[in-house]
């Protein structure tokens, strides 16, 4: 009796007609967790965005547009009307813009200089490098109203600290609240007394990232520690460079707790006897506390955004052409 090899073998069998059905939803239902689950995932921050954010920002569109008043129960829809007025008939809006503008200039410029010198500085080996570098961070962790008070007491005019290294010199003392000049000046102390160290940790936390293989490489070229600075760190530290540099224009046109605690009383929001030292930010909370014009306290708060904008375009793209040329 002969066999046939060739027989076909029995084919194995497959899945069950009951267990297909279940096999197809575990599919689908993976499918759908794999499309819609990274949205799930992503949606608090716009919940949040959309609540803190965008909701504010919305507001203050259409109340801008309108002459909301808590004294006036009526609301009417004036269009830019706020934003004429503001522009060409405000000479008290365009003075807190010089004197914010001032203040910004004299505070920044310092700060991030000072800032990135520090930083190098603490980047090299150091004795107790630790406790220095703790201690720069003391400032940041401090009540800005104390700052403020303190300062103010060391620049007050009859007994304040500076008066009174001026008189030791044969200076003569200055009212710093009454000048404009020396109350920017002033201001800007307290602001980069707080804010230096801020930075320079930033910077600090940059360089070392940066490979010491290049400064070794300098070393033997014969470069000096400076040369090295200017043509090895900075460059790298365009991308830090810049960042600081937005994020200081961004505070530095929103200073509002320094200027307002230099002085005291209830017409603080004014800024001075004239307004020297009124920033933007303070002129907003006098628009819209004491005068009660809402809606154009809105068209304050929407030109307080374009120039913060734009002046961090142009710091931005200043920045960037700087470092290119380097």
């Amino acid at each position: 009796m002969s066999l046939d090899l060739h027989a076909t073998a029995p084919p194995e069998p497959g899945p069950s007609r009951a267990t297909r059905p279940a096999h197809r939803r575990a599919t689908s239902t993976t499918r759908l967790d794999l499309k819609y689950s990274p949205y799930l995932y992503v949606l608090p921050f716009f919940v949040i965005f959309a609540v803190f954010s965008a909701y504010p920002i919305a507001y203050t569109v259409w109340i801008a547009l309108t002459d909301r008043s808590p004294l006036n129960p009526t609301i009417s829809f004036v269009g830019l009307d706020n934003f004429v007025e503001l522009i060409t008939n405000d000479p008290q809006f365009w003075n807190a813009v010089v004197n914010t503008f001032g203040i910004f200039v004299l505070s920044t410029v310092p700060q991030l200089m000072l800032a990135l010198i520090l930083a190098n500085a603490l980047n090299r080996r150091l004795r107790a490098q630790t406790f220095f570098r703790m201690a720069i961070a003391m400032p940041i962790i401090t009540s800005t109203a104390v700052v403020a008070l303190i300062f103010s007491m060391i620049y007050a005019k009859e007994f304040g600290l500076v008066n009174w290294v001026l008189d030791s010199v044969g200076l003569d003392p200055i009212d710093w609240r009454a000048n404009r000049f020396a109350s920017w000046f002033a201001i800007s102390t307290m602001v980069d007394w707080r804010w230096v160290g801020y930075n320079a940790l930033i910077y600090l936390a940059a360089m070392q990232s940066i490979s010491k293989d290049m400064y070794e490489a300098a070393a033997l070229d014969g470069a000096s520690r400076r040369r090295q600075f200017w043509s090895i760190t900075v460059p790298q530290l365009r991308p830090t460079i810049i960042f600081t540099l937005i994020i200081s224009t961004i505070g530095g046109l929103q200073l509002f707790t320094e200027p307002l605690m230099f002085t005291s009383g209830a017409g603080a929001l004014s800024g001075g006897s004239e307004g020297q030292f009124q920033t933007i930010t303070m002129y907003l909370l006098d628009v819209m506390n004491q005068r009660f014009r809402w809606g154009y306290a809105g068209a304050v708060a929407l030109v307080l955004f374009v120039l913060i904008a734009l002046v961090s375009l142009v710091n931005y793209l200043l920045a960037r052409r700087i470092s290119s040329d380097k």
